[in-house]
């Protein structure tokens, strides 16, 4: 061996595990490096928007979207594609929190899986306000008390909320994205609980039917208490020796709760959609989603005309739900997902032969397809 030569390091030594630490040390030092520089640079993009004056949008959806699919694009691992999104996701939102805070209404209380959706799209540097009531998520977005809200449309166990799609009859409200949420239901209690005693289990409506099975399998004779949310679950059972709640992850760390048994939901692919509601307009982001509702006559083949353009110029629905009409002009109203942007020519064309067939038609939004 040289004179000059270093010895070899064996693998595994002391030696091999400080080099790689230093190298970690190195890499660290070089991202901080990095996300300040993109942090700078969202500041100056803040800037520009003010000194171009009036109303700056900062949070731009489609270009969030066209972000986060690069980065899964260009992901190699070892993190697999959604990880990395994710990670991006919140370097994301603490730069967009220098420009301006996003404001987020959600159905609440703390610790709901819509809470969990709002921090999933907008990631933790947004500000998420409670809201009781899907309708009053939607006043507050109206009012402009915040900037967006969350709400729930569907699940993938129990179907559609009606709620929330009444609530788009009456709003000039848009639809500006979409979260896609797997639920995994987990059985809750807390220090004063005796397992052993438990005869009562609260939970969501849905949250209980979701786990229907499990239930009569493992608490066949326990009482199943229907609550407005999981997070009110969670905490009546703080002062219940007798009750255990079902909720999620984040509702037993809110509140200090044990998870006696987890992801008891019935169906193991169990998710819930959330809509993200605003009052912009957004532009294409090359994987797009439009949602409408559209008002038929009471006469025969009014849902073959109604979706018959859809076929003609090749636009693929994703979902039809029929609600009854609020008011005696209309008899059936359908709410309709399709994929492509309402800038789209197939989409435009549909959309022209559907208004000569219905008694009314409204565009709810065109947005990006949920990326995580």
């Amino acid at each position: 061996m040289a004179a000059d030569q270093e010895p070899p390091v064996a693998q595994g030594s002391p030696a091999e595990l400080g080099q790689l630490r230093e190298r970690i040390d190195a890499i660290d030092l070089k991202l901080g490096e990095l996300i300040s520089e993109r942090a700078a640079c969202a500041q100056q993009v803040a800037d520009v928007k003010k000194a171009a004056g009036g109303a700056a949008l900062y949070y731009r959806p489609e270009r969030e979207a066209q972000v986060l699919r690069n980065v899964m694009a260009h992901n190699h691992g070892p993190l697999d594609d959604e990880e990395m999104a994710r990670l991006f996701r919140e370097i994301m939102s603490a730069c967009l929190a220098l420009e301006q805070p996003v404001k987020v209404a959600f159905l609440g209380p703390e610790g709901t899986f819509t809470q969990q959706a709002a921090l999933k799209h907008f990631g933790h540097a947004a500000v998420s306000v409670p809201m009781s009531a899907i309708d009053e998520v939607f006043r507050e977005v109206e009012a402009g008390a915040v900037n967006y809200g969350v709400v729930p449309v569907e699940n993938s166990t129990e179907g559609v909320v009606n709620h929330t799609l009444d609530n788009f009859m009456d709003s000039n409200l848009k639809i500006c994205g979409e979260v896609e949420l797997r639920i995994h239901q987990h059985l809750l209690v807390s220090g004063v609980t005796n397992t052993d005693s438990i005869t009562r289990i609260y939970s969501h409506s849905q949250s209980l039917a979701q786990c229907r099975k499990w239930l009569d399998g493992h608490y066949p004779h326990a009482d199943r208490v229907a609550v407005n949310s999981n997070s009110e679950a969670a905490k009546r059972i703080k002062g219940e020796w007798n009750a255990a709640a079902i909720a999620g992850e984040m509702a037993a760390d809110l509140y200090g709760l044990e998870v006696l048994a987890e992801k008891i939901e019935d169906q193991p692919d169990n998710s819930t959609r959330f809509l993200i509601i605003g009052t912009q307009e957004v532009p294409p982001s090359g994987q797009d989603k439009s949602s409408i509702v559209v008002a038929m006559k009471n006469q025969p083949g009014a849902l073959h005309d109604l979706l018959r353009p859809f076929h003609e110029h090749n636009v693929d629905l994703t979902r039809v739900e029929t609600r009854p009409s609020s008011s005696g002009t209309w008899n059936y109203v359908f709410f309709i997902d399709f994929s492509g942007h309402i800038d789209d020519e197939p989409v435009r064309a549909a959309l022209r032969a559907v208004g000569e067939r219905a008694s009314d038609l409204k565009v709810l939004g065109s947005y990006p397809k949920a990326v995580l």
